[in-house]
């Protein structure tokens, strides 16, 4: 009986290919649109947003114009959600404070993105003394309540919008550093990411061009995360007398002035809040599509 000597060929070895990306955010963008929480969510989120940039052009009042013979008015034609102990138009004071809430939102995000990402990336793609190190010291910083370390923050640098932002960047950067982390430790061991070691590839260009693009799903569903509590982070030291001072309009700020005149005027306490719930609403129901349209076992092709 002879016996067949049969190798493999190269074309007969399965190989893991890196996934396409191009083709994966395509179905992941139809899956987004078929989300209906989603779509609402961003539909309100860009009303606000485009309020609050033209807000000079569609509000003809000044939020903090003082007229106190127009005080305590309820919502009519000429104030929509009527004015404040100080005659103030309410609906101005929101268009107003939709900017600073934003604004410290989206600089939360990038304060955050800009060190969480680089920290989680190094300490699990190199890992070693590298990641122990790395990972203790965002462990330090997770041993504060974010509250409480924002307070102190702001009462150490002052209280304006930079501080805030430091001391809610820092609340979330070890956050997001850890979620990287995480994720880079699984992709790391993918075939692709071998490969391209043994082809020679630099430590920094596998974690840019094979890595990062790998674990964008997990990093834009943390960002929508970090969004959302910095607008209501923001709200509560504001709240406080921490965050942006008067007469600059903060929702935050609204509110806990309004604690006076719930009884007389409870428009001024229920539509600050109803828009912080709204807006931090869309956001994670954002961050809830976003989180589906990236997993490819719920894409669907139609």
């Amino acid at each position: 009986m002879k016996i067949r000597d049969k190798r493999l060929s190269s074309d007969d070895v399965p190989v893991t290919e890196e996934p396409n990306f191009e083709s994966g955010l395509t179905l992941a963008s139809r899956q987004l649109v078929r989300n209906r929480a989603a779509t609402m969510g961003v539909i309100f989120l860009l009303i606000t947003s485009l309020a609050a940039i033209f807000a000079p052009a569609i509000i003809s009042y000044d939020p903090a114009a003082i007229a106190l013979n127009e005080k305590l008015q309820p919502p009519s034609y000429s104030h929509w959600m009527g004015t404040d102990y100080f005659g103030r138009d309410v609906f101005a004071r929101l268009i107003y404070g939709a900017r600073v809430s934003l604004v410290v939102g989206l600089t939360v995000v990038v304060f955050t993105m800009s060190l969480g990402v680089p920290i989680g990336l190094i300490a699990g793609f190199v890992g070693g003394r590298v990641d122990n190190y790395l990972m203790r010291l965002m462990d330090a910083f997770l041993t504060f309540p974010p509250l409480l370390l924002g307070i102190s923050v702001v009462g150490l640098l002052g209280a304006n919008i930079g501080t805030i932002t430091i001391a809610l960047g820092i609340v979330q950067v070890p956050i997001l550093a850890r979620v990287v982390r995480g994720s880079t430790l699984s992709v790391r061991e993918e075939t692709y990411v071998t490969a391209a070691r043994a082809l020679g590839a630099t430590a920094w260009y596998i974690m840019a061009r094979h890595v990062l693009r790998n674990i964008l799903s997990p990093i834009v569903v943390q960002v929508t995360i970090v969004f959302s509590a910095a607008i209501v982070a923001e709200a509560s030291l504001s709240f406080l007398g921490l965050g942006t001072q008067p007469p600059d309009p903060s929702w935050g700020r609204d509110l806990s002035e309004s604690r006076r005149y719930m009884a007389d005027a409870p428009w001024l306490f229920i539509a600050p809040t109803l828009l912080i719930i709204f807006s931090v609403m869309s956001i994670n129901f954002l961050g809830d599509g976003l989180r589906d349209a990236l997993d490819p076992r719920s894409w669907t092709r139609k």
